[in-house]
């Protein structure tokens, strides 16, 4: 299959598969025909059927001959959803409803961003892991972790690909007490592309965390990428009247309670 025909029907995959997650088609009578899709993306009706072939394959659509094109029940996984003011708190939770692939681990001098924010010596050694989480099976997060080397000798690779990190940490003694988050937004690099399943380039969200222990060592540098269509960071917020009209903070310094409605 020449290459061109591969990045067209893989193009045409990622446009549809956003829009039925989005649910684009709903209410509008469904997937549109062969014809119509392929006239829109200006393709042949065999470069066409390789995009849906791979939905298909993908469980975002079914087919039954003379019925049609069907979206499937799984083609929305909902987003795991992570209140960005408690992010810390909740990674228990989160690791114990996800999967772990370990693809890297190992020591190497810390890289100078690192050794500032973690406060370590220059080339002093610290552990590196790469990490992708799963949900459903399917990844959703690319994690870059680096911790001090002392604090690295206490956990293998064996149990980083069975544990959390933190849960590990905490196991030598070692209780995170603050940290500073930083959110932002990243395309993804091929090596990171290939670990998510997303388009090189794709839009990312990227989330670095610098965390302390009590002692205000640092003791951990995560580098985390996420899958924006399987993973959100979301934060309550109610307004301080006292501070001024347009002032706002995280509904637990205002005392406000929230009230949420479960579809």
């Amino acid at each position: 299959m020449p290459p061109s025909q591969v990045a067209k029907s893989h193009h045409i995959y990622l446009a549809l598969r956003e829009r039925i997650s989005n649910g684009f088609y709903e209410g509008r009578g469904g997937l549109p025909g062969e014809q119509a899709l392929a006239g829109e993306f200006q393709v042949s009706r065999v470069t066409l059927r390789r995009a849906l072939s791979a939905l298909k394959d993908d469980g975002y659509i079914s087919t039954r001959r003379g019925a049609g094109t069907f979206f499937s029940e799984r083609r929305k996984p909902e987003a795991l959803q992570v209140d960005l003011t408690r992010a810390i708190a909740q990674l228990k939770s989160v690791s114990d409803i996800t999967g772990v692939r370990l693809l890297d681990f190992g020591y190497e001098p810390a890289p100078a961003n690192v050794a500032r924010a973690l406060k370590l010596a220059e080339g002093a050694l610290v552990q590196r892991s790469v990490r992708v989480r799963l949900l459903d099976g399917q990844p959703f997060s690319h994690l870059v972790a680096y911790v001090p080397e002392v604090l690295g000798r206490t956990y293998t690779d064996v149990e980083l690909a069975e544990y959390s990190l933190s849960r590990l940490m905490e196991r030598a003694g070692c209780i995170v007490d603050h940290a500073i988050q930083d959110v932002s937004a990243e395309a993804a690099s091929p090596q990171v592309a290939a670990a998510l399943g997303v388009e090189v380039g794709a839009p990312l969200l990227s989330l670095i965390r610098v965390a302390f222990s009590q002692s205000g060592a640092g003791v951990e540098y995560l580098r985390a990428l996420y899958r924006p269509d399987r993973y959100t960071f979301r934060m309550d917020v109610g307004r301080v009247i006292e501070r001024g009209p347009d002032e706002w903070a995280p509904l637990e310094e205002t005392g406000a309670r929230l009230f949420r409605t479960v579809p």
